[in-house]
């Protein structure tokens, strides 16, 4: 007769026996149901054990023998169900089984790898990557076309314009005009680029210093030194220059007690030339000296005075001014030596009392006031860099 099973304990463990084994007394209860559940997996490690036994016979998941083998329980199947806890439930590495005949899982000879394990790399790969990635930085510039990119130069009425010439838009009617050459040749559509530092800009046939040059007429008062500095400490021209940046430099000379007009720029060649005897650039001087004059005081000079470093000739004279004995001459020449008008008419009987230049080549002093400092129109220097084919 079939017990009820609850007054009786051995229906439970009938029920959770290990395939029909004999009814076993609660005695000793929890500890002998675990010894017999030891040997079967429980769910969830049955459900991701990968392995499984080797051997002829195999092991059976739900906990049966397949062929005559020995219940589960033994020592190979409680080294599977141990590789599979640690692994964990769900998302845990799955570890290889031996390899054998009757295997499950993974390539013959080796273990299966884990899920969550990135192959490793060979160093020859990597040292193949970093050559890619250096060859792609180190690629040569690819230089556009100009039609992409920005055009060289700038455009000729903002230089112009800069210059000091007037505004863009009147810029840009001189250039309608065909006043305005560059290199040689007549301008006559707009937005012509030009390079300010190598192009030849003119307008009206005077070149336009398009360049950071600076130029400068002084009107030199008597008992200044025509030099920028002065070790004695007295005044010279550098002090009417003192809150300039770039530094200029005085264009010839002018004895201290000779006032009149010196050209101050930055521009060294510009200077060279207007000083150098090969341009002749001429020199205008008032003089005050006490007469009578004779009839042929203007042809001497003209003919030559022999001085003592040579000969030396005046290329225009005249009287400005007659006053009893007072006279007022103008001398031009092309020479710069020292002291030259003084020494000639020294020379020839008439030292002079005060001496005043009143043009240097193309720039005339006019009414320009004693010891003002002026800035040359665009037009001046034209004339200049004309005067000595500039």
């Amino acid at each position: 007769m079939r017990s009820s099973g609850r007054n009786n304990d051995s229906g439970r463990g009938n029920y959770r026996g290990a395939g029909g084994g004999t009814s076993q007394p609660k005695a000793g209860g929890k500890r002998d149901d675990k010894q017999q559940r030891a040997g079967r997996p429980r769910p969830e490690e049955r459900r991701y054990d990968v392995g499984g036994t080797g051997g002829p016979g195999g092991k059976d998941e739900r906990g049966g023998a397949k062929s005559g083998g020995p219940k589960s329980g033994g020592s190979k199947s409680t080294g599977s169900r141990g590789a599979a806890a640690r692994g964990g439930a769900k998302g845990g590495p799955r570890t290889g089984a031996k390899s054998g005949p009757g295997a499950k899982g993974g390539p013959k000879g080796g273990p299966q790898r884990g899920r969550g394990q990135a192959p490793a790399r060979p160093r020859e790969y990597d040292a193949q990557v970093e050559e890619r990635n250096r060859a792609r930085h180190n690629k040569p510039q690819i230089k556009t076309p100009k039609t992409f990119g920005d055009e060289d130069g700038e455009r000729l009425q903002k230089v112009l314009a800069r210059a000091g010439m007037g505004s863009r838009r009147a810029c840009e009617e001189l250039i309608d005009q065909a006043r305005v050459e560059v290199n040689g040749q007549i301008v006559m559509e707009q937005g012509v680029r030009v390079d300010p530092e190598k192009d030849e800009i003119k307008v009206d046939g005077l070149t336009v210093a398009t360049q950071s040059y600076l130029f400068f007429a002084l009107n030199k008062p008597a008992g200044v030194v025509s030099t920028m500095e002065d070790p004695d400490g007295r005044q010279c021209l550098g002090d009417y220059v003192t809150n300039r940046e770039t530094r200029l430099f005085h264009v010839g000379r002018l004895d201290t007690e000779t006032e009149g007009i010196i050209l101050l720029t930055n521009h060294g060649e510009l200077a060279h030339r207007l000083t150098h005897p090969r341009y002749g650039v001429k020199k205008t001087y008032l003089a005050a000296i006490q007469g009578p004059l004779p009839r042929d005081l203007g042809k001497q000079l003209k003919d030559g005075i022999q001085l003592e470093d040579g000969y030396a000739r005046a290329d225009h004279f005249r009287v400005v001014e007659n006053t009893g004995k007072n006279y007022l001459v103008e001398v031009t020449l092309h020479e710069g030596r020292k002291h030259i008008v003084r020494r000639m008419l020294s020379e020839a009987g008439f030292p002079v009392d005060k001496l005043v230049r009143t043009s240097f080549g193309p720039i005339a002093l006019g009414d320009q006031k004693s010891g003002w400092l002026r800035r040359m129109t665009n037009t001046e220097v034209g004339m200049l860099m004309r005067e000595v084919e500039l």
